[in-house]
């Protein structure tokens, strides 16, 4: 992977980084969304737990911990998770909680409803 995963194997990013990094970013951004909290808050999450994983890298694989490169790489990835989740959840969340003024347009938004 050259200078962007330096010293992991492909199996500790996909690990660490895919399945515990990446669970941690669908559960924050549907937790975010079911609290009605906005939109930036999932953004601000996501760059704390970018930290928390490259620590987690450095801590248990001695990976470098100020890999500028691999946290802005991991921190997208969770970026990414985070939003669809809390879209997901969000576009839930309206239809089902104000079913007289929304129908669902996808599984990603809403729309108002015609009589609305």
């Amino acid at each position: 992977m050259g200078e962007l995963y330096e010293t992991e194997t492909i199996w500790q990013i996909l690990f660490v980084t895919g399945i515990l990094g990446g669970g941690a970013a669908v559960l924050s951004g549907r937790a975010i969304a079911l609290t009605w909290r906005p939109y930036w808050h999932v953004v601000v999450y996501m760059l704390l737990l970018g930290a928390a994983v490259r620590f987690v890298h450095f801590a248990l694989f001695e990976a470098d911990l100020l890999s500028l490169p691999s946290y802005v790489v991991d921190t997208l990835y969770f970026v990414a998770l985070g939003s669809l989740s809390f879209r997901l959840t969000r576009s839930g969340q309206m239809v089902r909680q104000y079913p007289w003024l929304y129908e669902r347009a996808g599984p990603l938004a809403w729309r108002e409803r015609a009589g609305a």
